[in-house]
């Protein structure tokens, strides 16, 4: 369940508890969710398909 899990917010947001960003939770898998929604919909990840994202991201 999403609201069970630690949220993390982006160190790019300030780390302000009322600033709009998307958080993650990287507990058995990764989780994404808007800040403004924390109820709404979340993506999800498998650990390998997030790693492999985030090696992605780092190569450009």
């Amino acid at each position: 369940m999403p609201q069970d899990r630690t949220w993390r917010k982006s160190s790019y947001s300030g780390g302000a508890e009322d600033s709009n960003c998307v958080e993650v939770s990287l507990t058995h898998n990764a989780l994404i969710r808007d800040s403004k929604n924390a109820s709404g919909d979340v993506l999800a990840f498998s650990t390998p398909a997030w790693t492999a994202l985030i090696r992605s991201l780092g190569s450009r």
